[in-house]
């Protein structure tokens, strides 16, 4: 049920507008797809799918998509062919719109929507990929490895940590802030339930602080991103007004998305008031496409830029480098990572970009394409590394439909009887890697992670 509390606010803020909203969070919610270019473009997967999909207006690979098909349980989804996200969500990556060779910064980026579209976007450069809550980054690491990327950094610190370790180096900024998350009451009962004013109230004092500590990583001339999934003004507009108020190297400018309705002056305060806020962005679930979110673009224009301060990257010992030599040469077609450097962390191989921010004195999860792991003078791929590859990028590849009953099999972590030439093989379905699976005398061993497996 829709808080009493909460009608009101509303009939306050949008007069008889107020209803159609309010109706509209009685609706099922709408799901949203957004392809993974990395791997696919959007019409390479309608014309794989034949799925009745229909644009979403402000992101060229965001769809919208009927539930009733779940695409959360088809093996495209597992080979990381698509995110599945509100279509209101996909503005926010959309807006940021960083430029290849970028250092950007995602500040609460579980569970991985708006990372994985950042990484899309950037494609080489750097995306930081930054959770405080801890119990969260599974997911995070999950979604971003089947994305396939190899530039991503992940980390689990407090927004004033990161800083102070790193001072204004970033060209792009995100902060999704936490928020009373009333834009997701018809998706998450537990926003309902827990809503209040002071839960409100308290939100948007905790926004303030997250933004001001965001402010201090973005350089002259980056752009800082503001976004939440709620429509309360206190959190949106007037935490933006608030921001501008005290921070005048920074100006408001247009999130340049399409089919979005503008921010709300008048619901600020007189005294922070600006007509400027309309540039701001808001997404109502009874206007446009998704759910509720609001979606501010900072741009910092002054101010002295730090010199960026590498992480020292050692390189792996000779010995190393011949054991995934050895393994490139008896499965793969390529080194599919030759402009990045090798590292080690403990038995683990990572390929690394040469110019990452410092990374000591943070907590630090991964860095880096996982390559495998080293065990007994032979490496073991990884499932990230399976992801990162082509359908072409293997000596050799087991082809199954999506449909066919060994990938239910496969992916349920059982063996297949496959009679071939023996060694690693890259799985497939429709051409595209989904995991690992080692021959030997006919047999076809499995190496689907078993935290995936499907039974």
């Amino acid at each position: 049920m829709i808080p009493q509390r909460f009608s009101e606010r509303m009939r306050n803020l949008l007069g008889s507008e107020s209803e159609q909203l309010l109706s509209a969070l009685t609706e099922p919610p709408v799901m949203g797809l957004r392809v993974n270019t990395f791997k696919l473009t959007p019409a390479a997967l309608q014309q794989l799918t034949a799925w009745p999909i229909s644009p979403v207006p402000w992101c060229s690979t965001g769809f919208v998509i009927p539930d009733e098909l779940r695409p959360g349980k088809h093996p495209f989804h597992a080979a990381g062919l698509y995110y599945l996200q509100d279509p209101s969500a996909m503005a926010v990556a959309e807006t940021l719109a960083p430029k290849a060779g970028d250092w950007v910064l995602d500040l609460a980026a579980a569970p991985g929507g708006k990372s994985t579209h950042l990484l899309s976007l950037l494609g080489k450069g750097v995306l930081i990929a930054n959770e405080v809550v801890r119990g969260r980054l599974k997911a995070l690491g999950e979604n971003l490895e089947r994305w396939g990327g190899a530039h991503a950094v992940i980390t689990n610190n407090e927004v004033a940590r990161l800083a102070q370790g790193w001072g204004a180096v970033f060209d792009g900024v995100l902060l999704d802030a936490p928020c009373s998350g009333e834009g997701m009451f018809r998706k998450a009962p537990e926003a309902r339930d827990h809503w209040s004013e002071a839960a409100v109230l308290g939100c948007a004092a905790r926004q303030e602080a997250l933004l001001a500590e965001a402010a201090d990583l973005v350089r002259p001339g980056g752009l800082l991103v503001y976004s939440t999934c709620t429509f309360a003004p206190e959190e949106n507009e007037q935490v933006i007004a608030k921001f501008l108020a005290a921070h005048p190297e920074f100006e408001l400018v247009p999130t340049g998305l399409s089919g979005v309705s503008p921010g709300e002056p008048l619901w600020v305060p007189t005294s922070w008031r600006s007509a400027e806020l309309g540039k701001a962005a808001r997404l109502w679930p009874h206007r446009q496409i998704g759910e509720g979110h609001f979606v501010a673009k900072l741009r910092r224009t002054e101010g002295a830029t730090p010199a960026r301060v590498y992480q020292p990257v050692t390189p792996v010992p000779g010995g190393t480098r011949a054991l995934w030599r050895e393994f490139v040469s008896a499965a793969l077609a390529g080194d599919p990572v030759p402009e990045l450097v090798l590292v080690a962390q403990g038995e683990q191989l990572y390929a690394v970009p040469e110019q990452l921010p410092r990374l000591s004195g943070l907590s630090l999860l991964r860095a880096g394409l996982w390559l495998g792991t080293l065990k007994k003078g032979r490496l073991e791929p990884s499932h990230a590394l399976a992801l990162a590859l082509t359908g072409d990028g293997a000596q050799r590849k087991l082809e199954l439909a999506p449909d066919d009953p060994r990938l239910a099999r496969y992916l349920a972590g059982d063996v297949l009887d496959e009679a071939g030439e023996e060694g690693w093989l890259i799985v497939t379905v429709a051409g595209f890697p989904i995991g690992w699976g080692k021959r030997s005398q006919g047999i076809v061993k499995n190496r689907y992670p078993k935290g995936l497996r499907i039974r």
